[in-house]
C-alpha cells in the first residue's frame, strides 16, 4: 500500500466512520487517530482488545 492509499483511507476512516470533520482529522495526531479507530473496530466487534482489564486489575483492592 502507498502512502497516498494510506492517508487516504485514514481520512475516510476518520471523516465517515468516526465522524470528524476533514480539517480536524488532519490537524489530529497519527496516534490518536490510530486509537480512535481501533477502539470504533472493537466497538463493532471487528477486532478484540488485546488485554482485557477490568477495575479490580486497575485499582488494587482496599483503596
Amino acid at each position: 500500500m502507498s502512502d497516498e492509499e494510506s492517508f487516504t483511507r485514514l481520512l475516510y476512516y476518520g471523516t465517515v466512520q468516526l465522524n470528524r470533520s476533514e480539517e480536524e482529522v488532519w490537524l489530529m495526531p497519527i496516534g490518536y487517530l490510530l486509537d480512535l479507530w481501533e477502539c470504533h473496530k472493537q466497538f463493532l466487534g471487528l477486532a478484540k482488545p488485546k488485554r482485557m482489564f477490568t477495575i479490580d486489575d486497575v485499582i488494587p483492592y482496599g483503596i
